[in-house]
């Protein structure tokens, strides 16, 4: 029978996950003498045997362990060399490759069992781990993906850890985070003051200590959490209040399905996304009955919850209450505390107590935020479980580093053809911020082998982002904000365009010095025509204008009827018209009042024209509760206009506001109201698109922007865009937010700047 050796490549994530071992195992079955190790751009094999079973080892490969992810495979086939056996080898460093790194995976049913089984020698073992679960992307700190490059490394592995660690046949075979009672990690108990609580059980007395009404600062595998009982009214407005987080919801984290099902509406796709390896937060309808406190998600109709993800999570809910509030572990606008040190002194004035453990975090990771639409997601987060997931491009390039916006930022690196998207940063508006960002650039360029060779940064030149950028020894290009949206849509669908792209949101620089967020563009990936827009208006104090919403109401109510003199309605009786008469003499004298077409803005006006909310806490606070209210079963419109100036499209929203003016008169309610703003605004982007269709002939549509968020108004868009014969693209990989900027900036400048 003629032998062969099949040399083999393959990229992927396929460190960490049981892939050397899953190899092993089928070269074993089929006979196969050679070998199997990692290198820096995912895994080498070499097998020889009788051609037939090495093809049938091939075969075998295409269905890998769960974890893994297959790329790329390259095959070649070799005389053999005569091995005697097949055997896995250590890693090997190359010169230019790199390696895909696996994102952190809740604990896998295996680890659980063991967990609560007496007979186990990891029996209530918080840090239990094996290669199909537990920690990764939170403690590497360079490739190869072995112990020594990880938060692990000072851990010395016992006899009984070295020999599953070191047996191929063993699903901790070279499982980095391996450990046990007796060699890995362990937990402490502390008071707010940081005096250590004498306990056996640190994990049983915090179970108690959530019972009692304490709030518990918790350390995960990416950051702190500050934990409180979800049930009770006082504990979670104490939390609220030391905070300093009024109103936005804070996530919940539930013992298992069916106490979500207690207090959620679930279906399929929801649960799927509850149980999967990376246990997302998912966003989901409130039941009418609820035993959560009102606090805990104020003004919403829906809950943010999640699943236990890690073995110390499950114990804390085998010991105590079935929901907690499990929100970051920061003080607002900051990111999340994930050093000790820094934890008992930014949380010291929240927390009643700290639970602790001494494996170190290397790399801050929030949680990921969903929420499900129609059998389809939207990223609010991309975070834990998903990043450093790449995200494959259309096309080969240069090194490209995009630096995103200064909202819900994210940074993004390629490589080959391949986007490496960080998780979430955060809102750049504070040092420790703006150090995580480039902490994070620079930990991706070491771990994907990545030296950008030009920075793409945002056009706002007082972005911190764009600072950045502008202090960087490299090629720069900047990139309007909403044509970075849409191309970060359609860079997850491979499209080059010409495309007609929609984009709302709140605010972005503008080519013309304006504020844009209601726009309608042209789009190939060499550049974008704007063809439409919202009707610009004047934002009543800059950025003040977005913390309080009744400016907006109030510009639009002015332009609408001259003054608000005789407009008889709630909202008017509410306004300082004292001082709405120094604004307004602002906004006639151009001072601190540029003009926006922004969408996100008119939404905010109508929120605060209906009584919802006048004055934000949390960004697009107005919008959410807005559509919060909205009347599903309601099918009415209001009316609108569209002018052409100078061969652009112009909606006006004007009627609208009218329309609503005349509802709230005649004692409509806001939540009908609401629902047929929101009609509006669907049929706004149906007659919007039909007309660029008819002039520039352009079928294909991406939705992009934060408004887009708003699955009340997104729904209503696919629906009646499909009726219209649109192909219709929306965001499934990366968020529509600012938070998907910075993959539109790389994906742009990989065309433009080549080979």
């Amino acid at each position: 029978m003629e032998e062969v050796r099949a040399c083999v490549k393959m990229e992927g994530i396929v460190q960490g996950v049981g892939f050397r071992p899953f190899v092993y195992g089928l070269a074993q079955r089929h006979g196969l003498r050679g070998w199997v190790l990692n290198d820096e751009r995912g895994v080498r094999i070499e097998a020889e045997g009788e051609k037939d079973k090495v093809h049938g080892f091939l075969s075998g490969l295409s269905s890998p362990p769960s974890l893994a992810m297959i790329i790329k495979t390259a095959v070649a086939y070799l005389p053999p060399l005569g091995y005697n056996s097949f055997e896995i080898r250590n890693s090997k460093e190359g010169e230019d490759g790199f390696a895909f790194i696996s994102p952190d995976i809740a604990i896998c049913n295996d680890c659980l069992e063991e967990l609560f089984n007496p007979q186990d020698r990891r029996f209530n073992y918080p840090f239990i781990n094996c290669t199909n679960c537990g920690p990764r992307f939170t403690i590497i700190k360079d490739i190869p993906y072995d112990r020594e490059n990880t938060t692990m490394s000072g851990f010395r592995l016992c006899p009984s850890c070295s020999k599953e660690y070191n047996d191929p046949s063993n699903r901790r075979f070279h499982a980095q985070p391996n450990a046990c009672p007796h060699c890995g990690p362990t937990l402490k108990l502390f008071s707010g003051s940081g005096e250590k609580i004498a306990t056996h059980n640190p994990i049983r007395e915090t179970a108690k200590l959530l019972m009692m009404g304490k709030i518990v600062a918790i350390k995960g595998l990416g950051g702190f959490h500050l934990a409180c009982d979800a049930t009770r009214e006082d504990v979670v407005s104490r939390l609220r209040k030391r905070k300093g987080r009024k109103d936005k919801p804070f996530a919940l984290m539930c013992r298992d399905l069916d106490v979500i099902q207690g207090i959620c509406l679930l279906d399929h796709i929801s649960r799927r996304l509850l149980e999967g390896k990376e246990r997302p937060i998912v966003i989901l309808p409130k039941k009418t009955v609820a035993t959560v406190a009102p606090s805990a998600a104020p003004f919403q109709k829906t809950f943010g919850v999640m699943l236990p993800y890690t073995p110390l999570h499950h114990l804390l809910f085998a010991k105590g209450a079935p929901i907690l509030v499990m929100t970051s572990g920061n003080v607002s606008d900051e990111p999340i505390v994930f050093k000790d040190n820094e934890a008992f002194v930014r949380l010291r004035r929240v927390a009643d107590f700290f639970l602790v453990h001494n494996r170190e975090i290397h790399t801050r990771c929030d949680d990921s935020v969903i929420k499900p639409l129609n059998g389809s997601i939207t990223f609010l987060r991309r975070a834990r479980g998903f990043a450093p997931l790449p995200i494959k491009l259309n096309r080969d390039g240069k090194s490209i580093l995009g630096c995103g916006a200064d909202i819900k930022n994210t940074f993004c690196l390629t490589k080959g053809r391949f986007a490496f998207l960080s998780q979430h940063i955060g809102d750049m508006e504070n040092f420790e911020t703006m150090r995580s960002f480039g902490e994070g650039v620079e930990l991706f360029k070491r771990l994907f082998r990545i030296e950008p060779e030009c920075v793409v940064h945002d056009l706002h030149p007082d972005y911190l982002s764009t600072r950045y950028a502008m202090g960087l020894a490299l090629p720069r290009i900047g990139v309007q904000h909403h044509f970075a949206h849409a191309l970060s849509c359609m860079a997850e669908y491979g499209s080059k365009g010409p495309a007609l792209a929609i984009v709302f949101d709140g605010t972005g620089y503008g080519e013309d010095g304006a504020v844009w967020g209601g726009e309608f563009l042209g789009v190939t990936i060499n550049g974008y025509e704007r063809f439409g827009h919202l009707r610009y208006i004047p934002l009543p104090g800059g950025d003040m204008a977005v913390r309080e919403p009744w400016r907006m109401a109030a510009a639009y109510l002015e332009r609408v009827y001259g003054n608000l003199d005789g407009l008889h309605i709630p909202f008017v009786k509410r306004l300082d018209l004292e001082r709405w008469s120094q604004i307004r003499l602002a906004i006639r004298n151009k001072i601190n009042s540029p003009l926006c077409s922004s969408m996100g803005r008119l939404f905010d006006a109508v929120s605060a024209l209906l009584g919802v909310r006048g004055t934000i806490n949390y960004e697009g606070q107005a919008a959410i509760e807005l559509e919060q209210m909205a009347e599903k079963a309601e099918t009415g419109e209001y009316p609108f206009k569209i002018l052409e100036e100078k061969g652009m499209l112009i909606i006006n929203p004007d009627p609208i506001i009218e329309a609503i003016i005349k509802d709230i008169r005649s004692g409509e309610g806001p939540f009908i109201i609401s629902a047929r703003f929101h009609n509006s605004i669907a049929r706004v982007i149906s007659r919007m698109a039909k007309r660029i269709r008819l002039a520039a002939g352009l079928s294909d549509v991406f939705l992009s922007g934060g408004v887009f968020q708003n699955h009340y108004l997104l729904a209503k868009v696919l629906d009646i865009l499909k009726e219209d014969g649109f192909r219709v693209y929306t965001h499934q990989k990366v968020p529509p937010n600012d938070g998907g900027i910075s993959l539109g900036q790389a994906f742009y400048a990989l065309y433009i700047k080549g080979d």
